[in-house]
């Protein structure tokens, strides 16, 4: 079998002409090489070590590390089970029982509670510190036979044309270059890459694969705080949206007393930080916020603000003959609806199938990377969809006035909960969803095209504007 990952020469990686002088020429191998140790590669690493492959999984930090992202869907409780971590997840976790949503413009709080979807039978998620539950994953792969490195970045991968042998006989396609802390450079050689590098997206930035969307750009500033006003009783632990005129709030209890708080907005409106701090730039915006802005009343920061840019994106592809992306190494969208997670998770099962079939089935090996891409492309086209009319006035219109007409409420339920795998059948009641909006918004023609330039204003990136 060849070993370049797509059969186009202007945008497929090639061999190096040249090795590292510097690298550890004794080749250590492998028949799955995981770049990143986040929910995707850790995922898929323990899923390739069942099915009895040799894999190193590789992270260039330390678990436990910091890293946002703390909310979780009922989608992902399915995958811990699977993965044999849900005891240990539940025990980090406080629990999720559903998202409530905030608006300027109306007058109540909309919550929307999992056990009202679609198949009731995934009642709850759970928000959870990301450094903990990071670690949990990573280190369930090492016990499940992956070989786990880190404090060790990737600094290249060379795809070969053509299958190559080490000492052992052992055949390869991929020759992956690492530094450790001490500067110092290895070599391994595996039969396939699995790059779940996140928003760091190696192989994509390495070969301009990556594509910002035109649709969305957006940025993140958050902190943590402890002694916010939570909701009381069983619905502590839900997760709160405020809208606002530049984009939304997150508001995330967890179960140490902190609670996340994270503002989404606009490249336009980041500009007009000018000479304030992160902090506060977060606590002005804070401000024009009144139920938010109450119950941080009495808040403390517990970890300096920090901002990210969480533009959406997507890779020109998912996959090559020899290699594959999982989770936001592949594709990033919009946090609103905390899809990140599991889409990241979900891509990592979807993979280790496919990767599995490579090595042991090399005849269906296209067949099975070709479904691999399709799987990894629903989700987050399914999602998208909302995510880019989210701040529209008439979508807040209709997530703050829901109606079951069709049983529309509970397919959306489900979509907010990531039904969106098993077969449960939402898609028709999604459809007529979509469809009361694009005739709605029809109704409000001369204000929907007015929101919609002013969308597309919002949306330009910093660099892009006069």
């Amino acid at each position: 079998m060849a070993g370049r990952p797509t059969t186009d020469p202007s945008t497929e990686p090639t061999a190096s002409r040249s090795s590292h002088p510097d690298a550890d020429r004794h080749g250590r191998f492998c028949d799955v090489f995981v770049v990143g140790g986040g929910p995707g590669g850790s995922t898929v690493a323990t899923l390739l070590s069942r099915k009895g492959h040799d894999v190193v999984l590789a992270e260039k930090e330390h678990h436990p590390r910091f890293h946002i992202g703390e909310s979780l869907l009922p989608a992902n409780l399915k995958l811990f089970e699977t993965l044999g971590v849900a005891d240990e997840i539940a025990e980090i976790g406080i629990d999720k029982w559903g998202a409530e949503f905030v608006s300027p413009v109306h007058d109540h709080v909309q919550p929307y509670n999992f056990g009202d979807a679609w198949d009731k039978s995934m009642p709850k998620a759970y928000e959870v510190e990301r450094a903990e539950f990071d670690r949990i994953l990573f280190r369930n792969a090492e016990r499940d036979g992956a070989q786990t490195v880190e404090g060790t970045k990737v600094v290249d991968i060379d795809f070969h044309d053509n299958a190559r042998r080490d000492e052992q006989g052992n055949e390869y396609y991929v020759t992956v270059t690492t530094e450790d802390e001490d500067k110092r450079r290895h070599e391994w050689r595996a039969a396939f890459l699995v790059d779940a590098t996140g928003r760091d997206t190696f192989l994509a930035n390495r070969h301009g694969w990556k594509r910002r969307s035109r649709k969305h750009n957006s940025a993140a500033v958050f902190g943590h705080f402890r002694n916010a006003k939570r909701n009381p009783g069983k619905e502590e632990g839900n997760i709160t949206l405020f809208w606002f005129d530049h984009g939304w709030f997150w508001f995330i209890p967890l179960k140490n007393g902190v609670t996340s708080v994270g503002m989404v907005t606009w490249p336009y409106h980041m500009k007009s930080r000018e000479g304030r701090s992160l902090e506060q730039f977060l606590f002005d915006n804070i401000d024009t916020v009144p139920e938010l802005k109450r119950r941080l009343a009495d808040a403390t920061l517990v970890r300096d603000v920090q901002a990210t840019g969480n533009f959406s994106y997507s890779a020109d592809r998912s996959h090559g003959d020899r290699f594959l992306l999982v989770g936001d190494a592949f594709m990033f969208i919009d946090p609103v609806f905390s899809s990140g997670v599991m889409l990241a998770m979900q891509s990592g099962v979807f993979g280790a199938d496919a990767i599995d079939t490579v090595l042991r089935e090399p005849s269906q090996a296209k067949k099975a990377l070709k479904a691999y891409d399709r799987q990894v492309r629903h989700g987050p086209k399914e999602f998208s969809w909302f995510i880019y009319r989210i701040t529209k006035p008439v979508m807040r219109d209709l997530f703050m006035g829901p109606r079951n007409i069709f049983r529309v409420k509970e397919a959306l339920i489900s979509l907010l909960a990531a039904d969106i795998y098993r077969g449960t059948p939402i898609w028709r009641s999604i459809g007529i969803l979509k469809g009361i909006y694009y005739i709605t918004s029809l109704g409000r023609l001369r204000h929907s095209l007015r929101d919609w330039r002013a969308h597309r204003r919002k949306v330009q990136p910093l660099d892009q504007e006069s």
